[in-house]
């Protein structure tokens, strides 16, 4: 059974797989490269006065290498970290982190925060002292985002034209909760708020109802027009929105957006393989 939350802002917001190849990086371990080992290394991001947890997933090899930075949906309890792995055999960094007040970050939750943490996370990564640590290419940082994460993924990237490109997977256009009667958005928040701090499913209805329509999808249509934009959709109910936003993006003059639907569920259950292996060709074209 779906979550409360894919059932209503589904109502809202009321190219495929097959046949492609999945990347041997999906399938074989690379060399081990003694000198310069794969590793994973604990970050400690600032953002805003204190300090969020993340992980960097390192590649083998001196570096430095290109990075992708993949945020996590609400509540987060799928954080994609086989996709993280797979990024990682490809020999690219893997950036995961969490919003302020989710899973053990410090202060309170609140969605527009998400945002700005994204940009804390990109930020820190292009410090020249951190980007030597960490051996990040700073001049190839791509962006990826699972449902809510999609969502944190649209607003940053219509504004850091940076970026080499980014990656929706099944994104949720949270602004679209301001439709929503409070009552229902209480309820849908009630389901989703394990692991936050600092919320009730009250103080988080009225925080998703007040995003309005600067964090609207459509809203970053005209900043995406020249960034690279893997849309992925599933049968989640989510498409329209994502399909509304592609179609946006175009209407602005945006040639760079590649479309791909998979038959499976939101946290694309069944198709991990097809998911990772889409994400690795595509990132595998960037530039």
């Amino acid at each position: 059974m779906r979550s409360l939350f894919l059932t209503i802002l589904a109502g809202l917001c009321a190219g495929t797989a097959a046949g492609q190849t999945a990347p041997a990086a999906i399938y074989t371990d690379p060399p081990m490269d003694s000198a310069h080992p794969a590793t994973m290394t604990v970050l400690h991001i600032p953002t805003h006065g204190v300090q969020i947890n993340g992980i960097v997933y390192q590649p083998s090899g001196a570096g430095p290498h290109p990075t992708l930075v993949i945020c996590h949906g609400l509540p987060g309890n799928e954080k994609n970290l086989d996709l993280a792995q797979a990024v990682r055999r490809a020999g690219w960094n893997a950036v995961t982190f969490n919003y302020r007040g989710s899973w053990g970050s410090p202060g309170a939750f609140r969605f527009a925060q998400n945002v700005e943490d994204a940009d804390a996370v990109l930020a820190y990564l292009r410090d020249a002292e951190n980007a030597k640590r960490l051996g990040v290419d700073t001049h190839r940082i791509a962006i990826a985002g699972h449902s809510m994460g999609g969502w944190v993924t649209v607003n940053v990237a219509s504004h850091d034209h940076g970026l080499i490109g980014a990656i929706l997977i099944s994104a949720a256009d949270m602004a679209k909760l301001s439709e929503m009667p409070r009552e229902k958005v209480i309820a849908l928040m009630a389901d989703n708020r394990e692991a936050l701090a600092g919320v009730t499913a009250e103080s988080m209805a009225d925080d998703a109802r007040g995003l309005g329509a600067p964090f609207r999808f459509e809203s970053a249509a005209a900043g995406l027009a020249q960034t690279p934009l893997l849309v992925l959709t599933s049968d989640d109910g989510l498409a329209p929105a994502a399909d509304a936003l592609v179609k946006a993006i175009q209407a602005q003059g945006g040639k760079k957006v590649t479309s791909t639907h998979m038959a499976t569920d939101h946290g694309y259950a069944d198709h991990r393989i097809a998911l990772e292996g889409t994400v690795l060709n595509w990132l595998a074209g960037l530039r």
